[in-house]
C-alpha cells in the first residue's frame, strides 16, 4: 500500500522534504565562485548537481533562490566545481552556513585556497577534483535556476588515480540525504552492463 502525496496540496518546504529524502544520494557540487570585482571568493556545497553532456563536457547544479554562487556566475561567467571528499565534511558543512553577502567562506572556514588554470575563481586546495567551468547556459524554473557549466580544464590528485583513472576507494565521495543526514560510500558492487548479443534474460542472482 502507498500513500499518496500531491504537490499542488502541500506546503513547499514539505514536499522540498519529500524529494530531497527520496532523491538520494545527491553528489555534491562544491562550488567556488568570485565577485564581479575579482576581489570576494565565494565557497558553497550544491546537491543538486550532476553531468548535463559529454562531448561538450559540461556540469550542471542547481541553486535553489539567488544565491552568492548564482550572482557570481552571472556577473563574471566562471566557476568551479570542487569535489566534496569525506575527509572535509566539516569544512563543507560549515561553508552551507548563511554568511552575508561579502564574507569570504575560504576565510571565514579556514579553507586554504590555490589559483585555478584557466578560470578566476580559485580552487578548494585540500579537494582531491576540480573541474574548472566557464558558464555555457542558464535556466530559470520556478524558484531555482540550473546553472550549465562547460568544463575548460580538470585538475586531478594524483593520491586519488590508479593508472589514470579516479578511484572511488581513494575519492571517498559525500553525499546529501534527506534532513540533516550526510552519505559516505558503503559496499561498491562491480556489474559490467549486457550486450545485447550476449542477453541470456533476466539476472536472478543478485547484483
Amino acid at each position: 500500500m502507498r500513500v499518496d502525496f500531491d504537490p499542488a496540496e502541500m506546503p513547499r518546504s514539505d514536499f522540498y522534504k519529500l524529494l530531497t529524502a527520496t532523491v538520494v544520494p545527491r553528489p555534491i557540487a562544491w562550488v567556488s565562485t568570485i565577485d564581479r570585482y575579482g576581489v570576494s571568493a565565494n565557497l558553497a556545497p550544491h546537491s543538486f548537481f550532476s553531468i548535463a553532456a559529454v562531448a561538450p563536457p559540461v556540469v550542471q547544479f542547481s541553486s535553489v533562490g539567488r544565491k552568492d554562487s548564482l550572482r557570481n556566475v552571472e556577473a563574471t561567467g566562471e566557476f568551479v566545481v570542487n569535489f566534496a571528499p569525506e575527509g572535509l565534511a566539516a569544512q563543507i558543512n560549515d561553508t552551507a552556513t548563511d554568511f552575508p553577502h561579502g564574507i569570504s567562506e575560504f576565510e571565514a572556514a579556514g579553507i586554504a585556497a590555490e589559483p585555478s588554470l584557466r578560470v578566476k575563481p580559485p580552487r578548494v586546495a585540500d579537494s582531491p577534483v576540480a573541474l574548472e567551468c566557464e558558464l555555457h547556459s542558464t535556466l530559470r524554473i520556478g524558484d531555482s535556476t540550473v546553472v550549465f557549466g562547460r568544463v575548460v580544464h580538470a585538475a586531478i590528485s594524483e593520491e586519488v588515480l590508479v593508472d589514470g583513472h579516479a578511484e572511488i576507494d581513494r575519492l571517498r565521495p559525500l553525499s546529501r540525504l534527506g534532513k540533516d543526514e550526510w552519505g559516505t560510500v558503503g559496499g561498491v558492487h562491480v556489474t559490467p552492463r549486457i550486450r545485447y548479443a550476449d542477453w541470456q534474460g533476466p539476472t536472478t542472482s543478485g547484483a
